[in-house]
């Protein structure tokens, strides 16, 4: 992958990482509506980086073609 590409990648993974981010936070805001506990705490908001590949040496490693 040229630099270029590198770059588009990162930026699909960072937009889908906060496409599901989003949907996370609505079945929590859905979830306090109805009183009950949320779906999902700061330890799975977190996981969604390490899913994506979005850590920072993860994308240090790749964005130097590791």
């Amino acid at each position: 992958m040229d630099e270029c590409q590198k770059a588009a990648f990162v930026f699909a993974q960072a937009v889908a990482a906060m496409a599901e981010i989003e949907g996370m936070k609505a079945a929590n805001a859905s979830q306090a509506m109805k009183n009950d506990f949320p779906l999902y705490d700061e330890k799975k908001f977190m996981a969604v980086i390490d899913e994506y590949g979005l850590g920072y040496n993860t994308l240090m490693s790749e964005l130097r073609g590791g």
